[in-house]
């Protein structure tokens, strides 16, 4: 079964269409590895989280900023298909 990326966002702070964007950018690259990109928005002010099934692997609140999408990109893969190539948004 494909894994679900969800992102967690404020809706109080204005943050579902950066959420959107960057579900469209994880929907347009891993197409083919993932079962969907779920927006959530949360109850908690200022929260700004990214899941795989259930499991937190990017938090604005400890990170002290939002993910640049490239890094997303890179941290989504590494949990969903490890040996895709991002091409120019991989690491050098």
């Amino acid at each position: 079964m494909k894994p679900t990326i969800s992102i967690e966002y404020c809706p109080k702070c204005g943050w579902m269409l950066r959420a959107a964007y960057m579900a469209q950018e994880l929907l347009t690259t891993f197409t083919d590895d993932v079962h969907g990109v779920l927006l959530q928005p949360s109850e908690v002010s200022g929260s700004y989280i990214i899941y795989k099934d259930g499991k937190e692997i990017f938090n604005r609140k400890t990170a002290g900023r939002f993910p640049e999408i490239k890094e997303l990109k890179q941290l989504v893969r590494d949990v969903v298909a490890p040996e895709k190539s991002l091409g120019h948004s991989d690491n050098k």
